[in-house]
């Protein structure tokens, strides 16, 4: 009877256990996920969130939206109606900022990580959708057609802060709960000081100061690829070049490594390097390159990212990443290490390290990648449902309880002297890697 009464006791411990691990992990615990790569908008972290966040689109001055579109094409004498139902955002990398725009305007969008709301006051955020990367470049055009004296991008940024400056909103918060899109490196250049505090859209942290941009409170947009999707299946039997690049030579900053790296490739008979600026003609030669070769070449340019980046990804060409402070869209739900190499550029520019290394690399670790790209290319569809946009929005909308946060923070800080930015960044890793493959097998 002692026996039996002893079973008892350790079978009812155990049930008890078990009944208390399943009640903290359901109730205290419930949005622990698997640790996996990869996720889908089904699973995991790509969860639909119960709760939307609320977006109030601010109605700017058109001259914002329609008007900076409008100055763009009579530059180049690409106007060919007036009415704005007939305006196209013109296509290049930075059509972000169209995208998002056109998406909250969608009556029927289906998007559920934010809701735009008309009633400011039920806000969780406030969209501000000044296309400013378009405005840099809107005008002049060097021996265009016309020349549009009155159109001048510092004047529109000012115009901007004039303007948000008679929104209470605005002042309510000093800004931070208000989203700026701002892709081109130089976008907003002459304000971006007076939009620190705001969330930041942007490509990377290239020309911003350690005081202007944070992962705590700013997201990491991909450029919208400019060559066409590959549609055919993983493989290399139609991949006859070990690597290809095709872009300016000639950078600054950072981008010196280019001619360096075309001093040390272009005589390798299995790598296609070449000097092209951007038209049409480029795009082509660069779609059949990338379609047809095994690596694509991403050296840092005049900042770490450009758009050739995500030309490789949608084209099943393994990125090979030579910028050594690139940061990347998304990695919340993307593992890199599994879709590109990364290799430091003091290796990178020694004699024969590069070639060496990806000739190296077996067809069935070329496979694994081409796999891993096929995956996640959606991610930088701006197209696509589940794409870009999609996306975008859920980084945005994560980033609402750390803006709460300071909000509140700084309602109740007092006035203090600080010699250097207080959380303004977060700490990474310091100890740094040659190469990626080796990292990533450890």
């Amino acid at each position: 009877m002692g026996r039996k009464s002893i079973v008892k006791q350790t079978v009812a411990t155990v049930l008890l256990i078990i009944v208390f691990y399943a009640f903290f992990n359901t109730s205290i615990y419930p949005y622990t996920y698997n640790n996996v790569h990869f996720h889908t908008h089904e699973n995991s972290i790509g969860k639909i969130p119960q709760k939307s966040v609320k977006v109030y689109m601010y109605d700017l001055p058109r001259k914002f939206t329609y008007g900076v579109i409008k100055n763009y094409l009579i530059v180049r004498g690409q106007l060919e109606n007036e009415d704005e139902a007939s305006l196209k955002y013109p296509g290049n990398q930075h059509a972000a900022e169209w995208y998002l725009f056109s998406d909250l305007n969608n009556p029927k969008r289906s998007g559920a990580y934010v809701t735009r709301v008309l009633d400011p006051d039920s806000a969780d955020l406030f969209y501000v959708p000044f296309f400013s990367s378009l405005s840099l470049v809107a005008n002049p055009v060097r021996d265009g057609p016309v020349v549009v004296e009155h159109y001048n991008d510092v004047e529109m940024q000012e115009d901007l802060m004039e303007w948000l400056g008679k929104q209470p909103y605005w002042k309510r918060n000093h800004g931070r709960d208000h989203v700026f899109i701002c892709q081109d490196p130089n976008a907003l250049h002459n304000i971006v000081n007076r939009v620190k505090d705001a969330m930041l859209l942007v490509s990377d942290f290239g020309r911003l100061g350690h005081n202007q941009a944070s992962f705590v409170k700013d997201v990491i947009l991909p450029y919208s690829h400019r060559i066409t999707t590959y549609k055919g299946d993983i493989g290399v039997e139609n991949r006859k070049y070990l690597m290809f690049f095709m872009g300016n030579r000639y950078r600054k900053e950072g981008g010196k490594i280019r001619d360096f790296l075309f001093k040390i490739l272009e005589n390798e008979e299995d790598v296609v390097i070449k000097h092209g600026t951007q038209s049409r003609e480029s795009r082509r030669m660069a779609t059949q390159g990338m379609h047809s070769s095994k690596f694509c070449l991403h050296p840092a340019g005049d900042t770490p990212s450009a758009c050739r980046l995500f030309d490789a990804i949608v084209s099943l060409c393994i990125p090979v990443i030579i910028s050594d402070y690139i940061e990347l869209p998304f990695e919340d739900v993307i593992d890199y290490r599994k879709i590109a190499v990364f290799v430091d550029t003091d290796s990178a520019v020694t004699p024969g390290y590069l070639v060496k290394l990806l000739r190296g690399v077996k067809t069935g670790t070329i496979l694994e990648f081409q796999q891993e790209l096929t995956k996640v290319r959606h991610y930088f569809e701006y197209d696509d449902p589940k794409g870009s946009v999609n996306e975008i929005w859920r980084q945005v909308s994560l980033k609402v309880p750390l803006i709460k946060l300071m909000i509140n923070r700084d309602k109740r800080l007092v006035k203090r002297e600080l010699t250097v930015p207080d959380c303004s960044c977060l700490c990474t890793n310091q100890t740094g890697i040659h190469e990626s493959f080796h990292d990533a097998a450890s």
